[in-house]
């Protein structure tokens, strides 16, 4: 829903910033921007009559100024790799984007204190390489780390693969800095372990999708170097014997960074879609556990030794069919690059729509396989089917159209019913419509009619309060209602 009080004075917005900005800070170039206004999904497509890319916080902030004088809406964006429309400019060109890619700077590492200070625009690749080169990592890794931002991961409160040892960004954030609607600086990069000064701005600000401040650099906490790894690969007869194992590695050790579990048909797709991929197991299994395992010290029980004594008992207790431990680097990354490109794979399959959910981990067996029965009986034709963190209760639920569909049709038609029945079946469970990719536009109205009055209440109140413009990525998370002229 469009705010009334948004103009499309984007000329005034450009005169304002002109002063502000090098050349190279204003793009309107309409080739330029066309790559920036549709969705890493190719889902939602936008409008935008400029592009501006700041290089620095104080250059945010008077384009906050401006575009609040001008009421011309801003649209922040980092790697554009938002999974539910969270980056993509509204279709009616009534916004900007706010580039912060130019912001790549690893400001400050502290490796004593194990902390580091990154710009919005630093990719995440890149903070992991600049955190390896003074014997530390930061420990949160995705597909997309090649192109993600740390703005984007703060603003989404992003997940991951190893959210079962180390937490979601959220966990990992020790401070924000941001430039708030009105373009006043909040400043919490000085990461206090100890702050009781009210409500706390930097928790707000993450997974607040860049509609309450926008976010220009964060403290993050960086995790010891890995001395040893354990990269393991295991087939199990069903989900259940994946949580089965799942608690014996928990039992065991806190070594465990990543759980994964993916189903037969995951593994099949990847094989016959993506080149130079191979099973990691001989025969046919209908359920598979990829598991890594580190440390950060060279002394004590090593990550392959008790990765291997786990997969012994569990073996004796016929928990797992078979099991391989990676012989090499090498090898663990193709057993990586096997769960890393299941998303791309299934892209090859056809259309179908794509959930990112969270149930409790004791349910999640129980859902994976129920969830799935009951769309297939729902919807006669489609195949249903999930993979995901097991350690975390995060399923990629996807729900595949019926052979010989038209997809636009079937996207428009279908798919919002799918949805809709699949995220009442999560409510149900006790779960989450999203686990770690965000509302954006996306599921912004399933938000508004699944989550409770009180929640729905305290969201858009925050967002009234903090930004009453409706200037800042509008139309994500939460719907305002349109505000009177002249407000």
């Amino acid at each position: 829903m469009r705010n009334t009080s948004i103009g499309l004075d984007v000329a005034g917005l450009l005169e304002r910033v002109g002063g502000v900005l090098d050349p190279r800070g204003i793009i309107t170039d309409a080739e330029a921007i066309a790559p920036w206004l549709d969705d890493w999904r190719g889902r939602w497509h936008g409008a935008a009559a400029a592009i501006l890319a700041p290089r620095s916080t104080d250059e945010v902030a008077a384009i906050v100024k401006a575009a609040a004088a001008t009421r011309v809406a801003l649209v922040p964006q980092g790697g554009n790799t938002s999974m539910v429309g969270g980056a993509t400019p509204p279709p009616d060109g009534s916004a900007v984007i706010l580039s912060l890619r130019r912001m790549n700077r690893v400001r400050h590492l502290d490796p004593e204190a194990g902390l580091a200070v990154a710009e919005a625009g630093v990719i995440l690749a890149d903070l992991q390489a600049a955190a390896e080169a003074v014997d530390r990592r930061f420990p949160l890794t995705l597909g997309a780390r090649g192109s993600a931002t740390i703005g984007g991961l703060v603003s989404t409160n992003a997940g991951g693969t190893q959210v079962l040892r180390w937490g979601t960004m959220r966990g990992l954030v020790a401070g924000v800095e941001a430039v708030m609607a009105d373009g006043s600086i909040h400043d919490g990069t000085t990461a206090l372990k100890k702050d009781n000064r009210g409500y706390s701005l930097d928790q707000l600000l993450i997974g607040a999708e860049g509609t309450l401040g926008i976010v220009t650099a964060a403290t993050l906490r960086l995790a010891p170097a890995i001395r040893q790894r354990a990269v393991a690969w295991a087939a199990v007869a069903t989900p259940a014997d994946g949580l089965r194992l799942l608690r014996r590695f928990e039992g065991e050790s806190d070594m465990v960074e990543s759980f994964e579990l993916l189903p037969a048909e995951s593994l099949a797709a990847v094989l016959a879609h993506i080149p130079g991929t191979r099973a990691p197991l001989t025969g046919a299994h209908p359920w598979h556990v990829l598991i890594e395992a580190v440390s950060g010290r060279l002394d004590g029980t090593a990550p392959t030794e008790m990765v291997e004594g786990v997969l012994a008992s569990a073996a004796a207790d016929e928990i797992i069919a078979d099991a391989t431990i990676a012989a090499s680097e090498a090898q663990g990354a193709a057993f990586w690059r096997i769960r890393d490109s299941i998303s791309e794979s299934e892209r090859a399959l056809g259309p179908a729509v794509q959930h990112d959910i969270s149930v409790p981990v004791s349910a999640m067996p129980t859902f994976m396989i129920d969830a799935a029965k009951a769309c297939e009986a729902r919807f006669r034709g489609t195949h249903a089917s999930g993979f995901g963190h097991l350690g975390d209760g995060n399923v990629h639920f996807h729900v595949r159209a019926p052979a010989g569909v038209d997809p636009a049709r079937w996207y428009a038609e279908d798919a919002p019913d799918i949805s809709r029945f699949v995220h009442d079946l999560v409510t149900g469970a006790g779960g989450s419509i999203s686990a770690e990719h965000g509302i954006g536009q996306m599921k912004r109205e399933e938000l508004a009619r699944l989550a409770s009055p009180a929640r729905m209440m305290a969201l858009r109140a925050i967002k009234q309060a903090l930004d009453p413009l409706n200037i800042l990525n509008p139309g994500k998370l939460v719907a305002l209602a349109p505000a009177r002229p002249g407000q």
